[in-house]
């Protein structure tokens, strides 16, 4: 094999683990949304609160931010007792850099509206992910916000 055809094997076998690595990285950060939902919809905000570091930052549309894991657990369980249910996550788009990925999404939930009915509500998201000493991915950075009414 000459000096050529060994550096383009290098090349292509980078290019395919790069590929791989980002898929993995989806695909995690996938399995790791399925485990939110699953935690939300099951009314365990602790379970919820477990898939952020310990310094995460939540920013929730009209409010100020909440920092730290115990924290945010406490706007997820607010956004229960409130009864809000039915959360789904879609996830858009997911690049990696390094500990982080950045990820970007739709969701989707039942909200009380007026007269206590539940109303369907929509809208998008953005979260910086980062891989912990452990090599699993976790929320760092969470912000969202609702799509206009209809």
């Amino acid at each position: 094999m000459t000096l050529k055809h060994c550096l383009l094997a290098v090349v292509f076998t980078s290019l395919c683990m790069g590929s791989a690595q980002a898929q993995s990285a989806k695909e995690a950060i996938e399995a790791a949304n399925a485990e939110f939902v699953k935690a939300y919809n099951s009314k365990d905000a602790a379970g919820v609160a477990s898939k952020y570091t310990d310094d995460a930052v939540a920013f929730p549309p009209d409010m100020a931010r909440v920092d730290g894991r115990q924290n945010i657990q406490k706007l997820w369980q607010g956004a229960m007792d409130m009864g809000i249910s039915g959360l789904t996550l879609t996830t858009l788009d997911v690049q990696e850099s390094g500990d982080f990925a950045f990820e970007s999404g739709s969701f989707s939930l039942k909200a009380p509206g007026k007269d206590s009915k539940l109303v369907d509500a929509t809208g998008k998201y953005v979260v910086v992910w980062k891989k912990g000493q452990d090599r699993t991915w976790k929320l760092y950075r969470d912000i969202w916000n609702s799509d206009s009414g209809k």
